[in-house]
């Protein structure tokens, strides 16, 4: 155990839903019976074909429980719950829980030193907004469920609508009031929503739940909330001095107005700037764009 080598055990959690080849080929990298173990949920929409293809190993846990996942909804913080709620349920003696998804790579080795040398720290991104900005919408609007969709068209009208929305806010006419605002007193955060907690922060953040069941309402009809959900709790308790506000991933967002939102594709173009980058992990990887660069990482790079 990672305890008795001194070395922090790590509960990878892992949300899929394609490419289980590429999969395998991460957890791979991160999975170590001394430090870590790897948690999958896969998306319920292909459910049965990854339970097939995904790697069966030891240390390795498929949840049979399993959430449609979709862009922008309450469902992608579901998932993430339901998976820190399978972590904790082992009672295995865990350090950090590290949240990633299948389209994700280590692109860098050191891993478990760096957690050995930073044991108590919160690594996520997490960045204040004040209630008046535009982006507060997010979470101080009820949104309409088909503008909580993703659409990669700039100007499809649902995306119009709400920077519209957004916009107005901005004004201060917020047109679809959230009836399960936060409390004044409540700071909101945003930020990328991948992370790597201790494990006494996951503990929290189901306690927390738990005990104040109007924070879930707040979020339920919000918009991208699994970029808000988490780091606006940690952000508001007495963890908040252990943040280090980077998450340890690198991505390269698109340039034009399509895709700037969106992390573009790597390949082996990119090599070079993923390791300048100095980051530990790096998404987002496709294998039938460029599996070259997954084979790179996959055979140079383990925990």
């Amino acid at each position: 155990m990672g305890k008795n080598s001194g070395v922090p055990r790590t509960a990878y959690i892992l949300q899929i839903h394609k490419n289980p080849n590429q999969v395998n080929k991460f957890i791979k990298q991160i999975i170590s019976e001394e430090v870590a173990d790897v948690f999958v949920h896969l998306d319920r929409k292909k459910y049965d074909q990854l339970k097939i293809e995904v790697l069966r190993s030891r240390g390795v846990y498929i949840l049979q429980d399993s959430i449609d996942v979709k862009w922008g909804d309450i469902s992608q913080v579901d998932a993430t719950l339901l998976l820190i709620r399978e972590v904790l349920a082992t009672g295995k003696d865990y350090d950090f829980i590290c949240f990633r998804s299948g389209q994700d790579m280590l692109v860098k080795n050191g891993f478990k030193e760096f957690l050995l040398n930073n044991k108590n720290k919160i690594f996520m991104n997490a960045y204040y907004v004040d209630r008046k900005e535009p982006h507060a919408a997010f979470v101080n609007v009820k949104w309409p469920l088909s503008t909580r969709k993703l659409y990669i068209n700039s100007f499809h009208p649902n995306r119009v609508i709400r920077r519209l929305i957004a916009c107005l806010y901005g004004y201060g006419w917020n047109l679809l009031p959230n009836k399960n605002p936060l409390p004044k007193n409540f700071s909101i955060y945003n930020g990328s929503n991948w992370f790597c907690i201790p494990i006494d922060v996951a503990k929290y953040i189901l306690e927390f739940i738990n005990d104040n069941k109007w924070y879930y309402e707040t979020f339920k009809n919000s918009l991208v909330p699994d970029e808000f959900f988490f780091q606006t709790i940690i952000m508001n308790s007495k963890y908040k001095s252990e943040v280090i506000n980077n998450n340890l991933m690198y991505i390269k967002f698109g340039e034009s107005l399509k895709s700037r939102n969106n992390p573009i594709t790597l390949k082996m173009e990119h090599i070079d700037t993923i390791q300048s980058s100095n980051k530990f992990f790096a998404r987002k990887f496709d294998e039938n764009v460029d599996l070259p660069v997954i084979e790179y990482f996959s055979n140079w790079v383990k925990m």
